[in-house]
């Protein structure tokens, strides 16, 4: 395991709804690290983006956008009843909101978004300066931390992608569609891989981990492992 004195930082990269957030979460509370989800910031702009009509059939009013950026506040606090650092939108804690399919659906093309990026990468960076951290997203290891001690990229299936993401919606009381969802999957993949600002990229140095077919356990010991070679 790694020297408590020492610390690092953890960058997990890979594809939408492959479940980086959960290894992530998993793998923070084992080495007593701080985990950030970065996605959960996308995702609260983009919450703030459909409060506010400034995304209409997934097109971003950006200019309107960006002459409201500094009213957007976005930021972590602990849970104790989860134990886990929950997203706060404005004073507002969103952490069950940002997670429907509305947010899902229109989270790409905001997250595209320049002014958007460096708003957020900024905000990241400046999380990471103690490093102790585990961090998820879409370009944690190319442009947030290049020099990230551990980078992983994350994908699986679009089917396994979509069946989990199906199971956990329908887990919470929601009424969606598996092929709607595998479709907004695959889209999501498409957009994140072709966006012009910070598309998602393997760092050179990064390790992959397919997880179609390995169940959480499997998953957490992989990551594990990785870490005791360092």
């Amino acid at each position: 395991m790694t020297d408590t004195n020492h610390k690092i930082i953890i960058a997990i990269d890979g594809h939408s709804s492959c479940g980086k957030s959960t290894v992530a979460r998993e793998i923070a509370s084992k080495l007593n690290y701080i985990f950030i989800d970065t996605g959960a910031m996308y995702r609260a702009v983009t919450l703030y983006c459909l409060r506010n009509k400034l995304i209409n059939n997934g097109l971003v009013d950006i200019p309107k956008l960006n002459t409201n950026l500094d009213k957007i506040k976005v930021y972590f606090r602990f849970n104790p009843q989860t134990s886990h650092n929950d997203i706060w939108l404005n004073g507002e804690n969103v952490e069950e909101e940002i997670r429907l399919l509305a947010v899902s659906q229109n989270v790409s093309p905001v997250a595209a978004v320049a002014e958007v990026r460096h708003l957020l990468v900024a905000l990241q960076q400046e999380m990471g300066k103690s490093k102790g951290i585990v961090m998820d997203g879409r370009d944690i290891g190319t442009v947030v931390f290049p020099d990230a001690e551990l980078k992983i990229y994350m994908t699986a299936q679009p089917d396994v992608r979509a069946k989990r993401r199906y199971d956990e919606l329908i887990a919470k009381g929601e009424h969606v569609s598996y092929d709607e969802i595998k479709a907004n999957i695959i889209e999501r993949d498409r957009y994140d891989e072709n966006r012009k600002e910070s598309p998602l990229r393997k760092a050179a140095d990064a390790i992959v981990l397919d997880n179609s077919l390995m169940t959480p356990e499997e998953q957490l010991d992989w990551v594990l492992s990785q870490i005791n070679k360092l």
